[in-house]
């Protein structure tokens, strides 16, 4: 691949080691929310529903109260790991018909579907689902958290109350969305300056922020309320009023009947351990296809060389064909999901506490903005999760009311042979998978730790018979992955990411680790203080 950057650059981020509790998470200012969480007593869970809540304010465009996700859970006193599934579904009231097809081209945004009338299922009201991250939420405060919901949603009313910091990293992203969100009055309102992406300031002295007052009175009143009032309350009430007004199909009926779902994981044994990962319309059973077949095909050595990378390939490429082969919300195959060759916005944070209690969560809005629609009276930025459905009548996958979403998403703990325990996911779209697998086989196949895990280059093999290699990786396994496959190379880097960006946490025996993406400006593992 050409390009124009240094050849000389070196990026390290050490992993963070402790015997407190840590949060690794693509935004630092997140992860230290659910660091003092655990520093003042707070539960993995609890750190986890402060994170949830702060990204929303420092993330906007990745995930929060009008997304979805799913995570996977250890919980240390009793020995049980558990899923918690928070995924979108299309809602009750929605048409097919609403969506017809022009004949004219693919859809313009993640996946290869026939383009439908203004792009309906892409940005707008319209591309709405029915959001579960609030409800996720809900049930795991309800199962296992130690403080009080309030206490854990006012600080990212708080940080709403500072409005959105500019720098490179928020400009970059924006614009990235500016075209699609010039389109909805609240979105630009929030994100945009004169219709234009906003710049950070020149000045060192100088900053620039986006006031986001109506999303902190929108926290603020759900710390009070609860969580059931975004279901069936003032909130749910204004949400549904907003997007209905403006042609979207999500309703107060089907806000109150969402509710998230416990599920026993899948139990993937592995090298004389387990991966448990998340079942039905995830990437979880994908990764049990590949990891089988690692488990048959890969001979560790020392360190991964040409022939475990030559491997990794092979074994996801066999898994993708798999998944891409059936798909979607029907009697015996929820398993198999239905992704296409495009990135998503998604974010994934780890947690671990003192305690040993475990969290990989992965949650998501789907596109950058998801739908580009910003709720005007509550100042959420929805997911657009129709996206999801293939508008074609009469297949798996097609667009139906109250249909569950499939998902990229594969957050995982693994269990190692020598005790360790691991939290492991990405965000990346159809990268996650090939991320994830490939650090549960740098613990588990070469016993690396955190920092050699996350620092060891990558492949990704989610694109067909093309094979993606880290321009870091050795000459002689480059040369080795050329000659078997349809072989690109691309450096590690911030946008657009060629590579997954995984968030990891650690416990061996009773000390913690954390580690993120090296190349994602605002990642950060943190311990508590």
């Amino acid at each position: 691949m050409p390009h124009q950057f240094s050849l000389a650059q070196t990026i390290r981020k050490p992993a963070v080691k402790s015997k407190g509790g840590i949060v690794a998470a693509q935004s630092r200012r997140a992860a230290e929310v659910g660091a003092q969480v655990l520093a003042a007593g707070g539960d993995c869970v609890d750190a986890i529903i402060a994170t949830t809540f702060a990204l929303n304010v420092l993330e906007p465009w990745n995930s929060g109260m009008g997304g979805g996700g799913a995570m996977v859970l250890y919980r240390a006193a009793e020995n049980r790991y558990e899923v918690i599934d928070y995924g979108m579904c299309a809602p009750q009231s929605l048409r097919a018909a609403d969506y017809p097809i022009t004949g004219e081209r693919t859809a313009s945004d993640l996946f290869p579907w026939p383009q439908v009338k203004e792009d309906r299922n892409v940005h707008g009201p319209a591309a709405i689902a029915v959001p579960g991250v609030v409800a996720g939420m809900e049930e795991v405060h309800r199962r296992y958290a130690t403080m009080q919901w309030k206490d854990l949603v006012a600080p990212a009313a708080a940080l709403a109350g500072e409005g959105l910091l500019v720098d490179w990293w928020t400009t970059l992203t924006i614009a990235s969305a500016a075209t699609d969100l010039r389109r909805y009055p609240a979105s630009a309102a929030a994100f945009l300056k004169d219709g234009l992406p906003p710049s950070a300031p020149w000045s060192i002295k100088s900053e620039t922020r986006l006031p986001l007052a109506t999303l902190k009175a929108t926290l603020s009143h759900l710390a009070a309320a609860g969580p059931r009032d975004f279901y069936q309350g003032d909130l749910a009430r204004s949400i549904a009023s907003d997007v209905t007004a403006d042609g979207g199909s999500l309703s107060v009926e089907d806000l109150a009947a969402f509710r998230a779902h416990l599920r026993e994981p899948l139990a993937i044994p592995y090298r004389g351990g387990k991966v448990f990962a998340t079942p039905e319309l995830t990437a979880g059973p994908t990764m049990a296809h590949a990891l089988r077949l690692l488990q048959q095909n890969l001979e560790p050595g020392e360190v991964p060389d040409a022939a475990a990378y030559t491997e990794y390939a092979l074994a996801l490429q066999s898994a993708y064909r798999q998944r891409l082969g059936d798909m979607g919300d029907a009697d015996g195959k929820r398993s198999l999901g239905a992704e296409y060759l495009a990135p998503a916005c998604t974010t994934h944070f780890s947690v671990v506490d003192r305690h040993g209690n475990i969290a990989a969560v992965t949650q998501t809005l789907l596109s950058s903005f998801g739908s580009k629609y910003v709720t005007p009276h509550t100042g959420i930025a929805m997911n657009n999760g129709i996206m999801w459905f293939d508008p074609t009548p009469g297949t798996t996958n097609s667009l139906a009311p109250g249909k569950r979403c499939l998902t990229n998403y594969t957050p995982v703990i693994a269990e190692t042979g020598d005790g360790r325990r691991l939290a492991i996911g990405a965000s990346g779209g159809r990268r996650i998978l090939p991320s994830v697998m490939q650090l549960v086989s740098f613990a588990m196949d070469y016993g690396m730790d955190l920092d050699a895990a996350i620092h060891q280059p990558r492949i990704d093999a989610s694109e067909g018979a093309i094979v993606i290699g880290d321009i870091r990786l050795p000459a002689e396994t480059r040369e080795a992955l050329a000659a078997r496959f349809d072989y690109e190379e691309a450096r590690v880097q911030s946008l657009p990411q060629k590579f997954a960006c995984p968030s990891v946490v650690m416990r061996d025996g009773d000390t913690n680790f954390g580690a993120v993406e090296i190349f994602q400006p605002w990642a950060d593992a943190v311990a508590e203080p």
